[in-house]
């Protein structure tokens, strides 16, 4: 329909007028993540999450962009240095999904990136599936030496979150921790978790 831009826009600037009520909550520490398409990337993402950083005054890490392997894999040096101006206004960049795509290890390591997201169908199968588990640990390994962090998705069973605590998973996030809510109850929740 052509409207994917405009929406991404839209997005972008919402989240960031959400980031300003967690600080007016006392909840600055928090980040915002926010997906991104290949039709975002681009056109002019770069401007657009500048004008948004500037508009709302962003500091470095609060904000970050998620993108897929196989978004970042399209035109992977014009991407790498897309991403890279990204950072330059302290945004930060996770790979969404990682694991499902075709990511290039050599490409991996020149992406400046922050986090690694294991896909939830690895997830699912972690506490019964053995190649489950090994694709996890090899993820959270592999994040850990490029100097990354790990967020993994559709954490939906205990035995799933115990399993990511014990290989070094940093950052979870799945139906087990919350379900999909409107904005005003999520912050009631995490000013409630916190006193």
């Amino acid at each position: 329909s052509g409207l994917m831009v405009e929406v991404g826009r839209w997005v972008l600037r919402d989240a960031a007028r959400r980031y300003a009520e967690l600080v007016a909550a006392g909840l600055g520490d928090m980040r915002i993540s926010v997906n991104v398409s290949a039709t975002q990337l681009h056109h002019q993402l770069l401007n657009d999450v500048d004008v948004v950083v500037r508009d709302f005054g962003l500091p470095q890490g609060a904000f970050e962009l998620e993108l897929t392997e196989s978004v970042l894999m399209l035109n992977a040096e014009s991407t790498i240095e897309q991403m890279r101006r990204v950072t330059r206004l302290g945004v930060g960049i996770t790979v969404d999904d990682f694991g499902t795509g075709y990511s290039s290890l050599s490409y991996l390591k020149r992406l400046p990136i922050q986090r690694l997201k294991i896909d939830s169908s690895f997830v699912r199968g972690l506490g019964t599936d053995p190649d489950d588990e090994a694709i996890c640990a090899s993820v959270i390994l592999l994040a850990s030496s490029l100097g990354l962090d790990t967020v993994a998705e559709g954490v939906e069973t205990d035995a799933q979150r115990n399993w990511l605590a014990e290989h070094g998973c940093g950052e979870l996030q799945g139906y087990l921790l919350g379900r999909p809510a409107p904005f005003d109850e999520v912050l009631a929740t995490i000013k409630a978790q916190r006193g």
